[in-house]
């Protein structure tokens, strides 16, 4: 069975993408970080997801003492109601965030012989986040080519992105069909007992939701 690497956040995007991986028959290998976010719950649910999809998982403690975002400096406020389709990148942006994920997802997908990995990222009902956008998912794919023995020696590794061009609704009915277990994914930036609600993260996927007419069972 062909390996592949899927990066693994807990999240609604990141848990679909894993079992759009496992419905194509892949071994799916979960990448988990724990970076020094804002809170440890969706590392918690992330391994919950991998453990209910039968995944092994590896969580790699990263440190990046500069924060540069809200989601690691605890003294910058997360934005509540704030306008979904600004044009400004929010100070929850992660400074190089999918960069740094991605060379380890590429480091661990040679180690272990894997030809593809699997990024949630999504350019439709996103944050205005740079990297998660398709030129930057094309110019990363270029780089690889370019910077691991795999590549040089004709193995290419590739870089999926199943959910780019997705909507949050669409990806929420992708995530019903392919029976993801919803009610152990976490959005919010907040690490409270329940969703917030009112952060960025919370309204995109409430979005999603509501246009399905699907009770999100986050809230249930």
């Amino acid at each position: 069975m062909n390996k592949a690497v899927v990066l693994l956040s807990g999240g609604l995007d990141s848990s679909t993408t894993l079992y759009y991986a496992l419905k194509k028959g892949l071994n799916c290998q979960c990448l988990i970080f724990d970076y020094g976010q804002r809170h440890k719950k969706e590392i918690l649910q992330a391994k919950a997801l991998a453990r209910r999809a039968g995944c092994k998982s590896v969580t790699v403690k990263i440190a990046l003492p500069w924060k540069g975002s809200a989601l690691l400096d605890k003294k910058l406020e997360v934005p509540q109601k704030r306008r979904l389709n600004a044009k400004d990148i929010p100070v929850t942006y992660v400074p190089g965030r999918n960069i740094i994920f991605l060379s380890f997802a590429a480091s661990f997908a040679e180690a272990i012989g894997a030809r593809t990995i699997f990024i949630g990222a999504n350019a439709v009902d996103y944050s205005g986040y740079p990297d998660c956008r398709p030129e930057f998912i094309r110019a990363y794919q270029s780089m690889l080519s370019r910077g691991l023995k795999t590549s040089v020696e004709g193995k290419k590794i590739k870089i999926e992105t199943p959910l780019i061009h997705l909507s949050k609704a669409q990806i929420v009915k992708l995530a019903l069909k392919l029976k993801v277990p919803l009610e152990l994914t976490w959005s919010c930036y907040m690490g409270e007992a329940c969703p917030c609600g009112v952060c960025d993260s919370c309204r995109l996927r409430a979005q999603g939701f509501s246009q399905c007419n699907v009770k999100d069972p986050a809230f249930l």
